[in-house]
């Protein structure tokens, strides 16, 4: 779905401010994911034209919480001790550490969660950075101004829900419906040469990630050509074609209730954009590479597909939104983080493996987002909401074999602990996000509006960006 009708953009923005107070996730979602349920309609409208410039952002949620100082960590013999005392029972063995050797850093060795074996080839290969002690701030923030209530800390510190939704719209003063993403399609949408699929596509559903003033996500499934078609509508014979005509009139009737004509608008909105993507999916390029069968490989498998299919779809600027959960680690930390990070560096490993079998290795990048970092002590078997963490950003466009930003010190009461190891981060959001904003496209002046914050932290400029980590 491309650009929508100012009424229906005031109805999804009403929609999504209210879910949280009045409890309409489910009706939101509902609306949505039927409207993508692709209603059988018209037939399958134009594909337009190729592109020779293609750039697109992979975003990856780790929904709970990621306990990223156990994926990046200090290996050196004084600092690797100060990480296994704080830590006590969920510190790793110094010996099962990936060995990684950062170019940017002197002085300080790290290693990686040993189930990250592709990443730590990434890495090494110059292909992957990581993102030290990053976090929604709006401001930058002190222990001292924390604890004497001077500070401006996010709204709903500590919180899934509000974390969460800092994170995709980089505005954490505030709960806001306009993601990054979003914002920046509102800018960048007139790059694609087909305006009737959304330059944001989803694998989950609704997300703030991609909403913006102009644009929404367009959501897919992540089998088959991702479009979800009822039962025979994909068919073009008589029966079927009178069938969709049929529901193409229906379609069109007025309705005089808000919901029913934002309902009837965004059904009406995915019926041939469901056709038409399902066929450029169907004979798109095949892939070869393998992936595995849990749904984070299959996701980014069908965004592999979806990428392959770029020309037929008229695409020169994508986003793709992923969830992966389970990152809530309470308790059974060591083997459910494990097994966590194992599936997330087999999915990467092939998806990065794919994108260079299509020739897109330079203009496809991934990056990480999670609610927070997690408490350096442990709760006993687990730890708990903490602040500051460490992401991870992946592709041939980044200047990889480097920790960007300030790799904090691991001991309680550290300059930079609030209480029981929670970081406050050294780097904002707001940097990490500009990077790969100014990559994708926009101008240094476009920042302003995608990231009111950013003054903050570092000044627009037309040359590079704030931590330096994108070629």
């Amino acid at each position: 779905m491309g650009k929508h009708k100012h009424t229906r953009r005031e109805f999804l923005g009403r929609v999504m401010m209210g879910c949280a107070s009045i409890g309409v996730t489910s009706l939101f979602s509902g609306i949505t994911n039927l409207g993508l349920m692709n209603v059988a309609a018209a037939a399958n409208r134009p594909l337009i034209g190729s592109q020779n410039n293609y750039k697109a952002l992979v975003c990856i949620m780790l929904q709970g919480g990621n306990d990223s100082f156990n994926m990046l960590v200090p290996s050196g013999t004084s600092e690797y001790n100060e990480y296994a005392t704080v830590r006590g029972n969920l510190a790793l063995a110094q010996t099962d550490l990936l060995p990684i050797t950062p170019t940017n850093v002197s002085g300080a060795q790290y290693g990686l969660h040993p189930s990250l074996a592709n990443v730590q080839s990434l890495f090494e290969a110059g292909n992957a950075a990581f993102v030290a002690n990053v976090g929604a701030l709006v401001e930058p923030t002190t222990v001292a101004n924390y604890i004497n209530d001077t500070a401006n800390p996010p709204s709903g510190l500590f919180s899934h829900l509000d974390q969460r939704i800092h994170w995709q719209t980089s505005v954490p003063q505030d709960i806001s419906s306009l993601g990054w993403g979003g914002k920046l399609a509102d800018i960048l949408y007139t790059n694609n040469s087909n305006q009737d699929i959304s330059m944001n596509i989803s694998l989950d559903g609704v997300n703030v990630f991609q909403r913006g003033n102009s644009i929404i996500e367009y959501a897919i499934g992540y089998q088959d050509t991702g479009s979800v078609l009822l039962n025979g509508s994909s068919n073009n014979n008589f029966y079927n074609s009178l069938k969709r005509q049929t529901i193409d009139n229906l379609l069109d009737q007025t309705y005089s209730n808000i919901l029913q004509t934002a309902y009837s608008n965004t059904i009406s909105n995915a019926n041939g954009n469901s056709f038409a993507f399902s066929s450029a999916i169907a004979g798109g390029t095949p892939i070869t590479t393998p992936f595995g069968d849990d749904k984070l490989s299959q996701k980014l498998l069908m965004v592999a597909k979806t990428i392959a299919a770029r020309n037929t779809l008229g695409m020169s600027n994508q986003t793709f939104f992923i969830e992966m959960g389970g990152w809530d680690t309470h308790d059974d930390l060591l083997l459910d983080h494990a097994e966590l990070l194992s599936e997330l560096d087999a999915a990467i490993g092939s998806f990065t493996a794919a994108m260079t079998e299509l020739g897109v290795e330079n203009d496809v990048v991934g990056f990480t987002m999670s609610d927070f970092g997690r408490k350096l002590a442990s709760n006993g078997d687990g730890a708990d909401h903490a602040w500051g963490g460490n992401a991870l950003v992946f592709g041939n466009a980044v200047d990889g074999k480097k920790i960007y930003g300030q790799y904090p010190a691991l001991y309680l009461d550290n300059p930079l602990d609030i209480g029981g190891g929670r970081l406050i981060p050294t780097t904002s959001c707001d940097e990490y996000f500009a990077e790969l904003a100014l990559w994708f496209g926009a101008s240094s002046s476009d920042l302003y509006q995608i990231f009111p914050n950013i003054t903050n932290f570092w000044t627009p400029t037309p040359t590079g960006g704030p931590l330096g980590f994108m070629i």
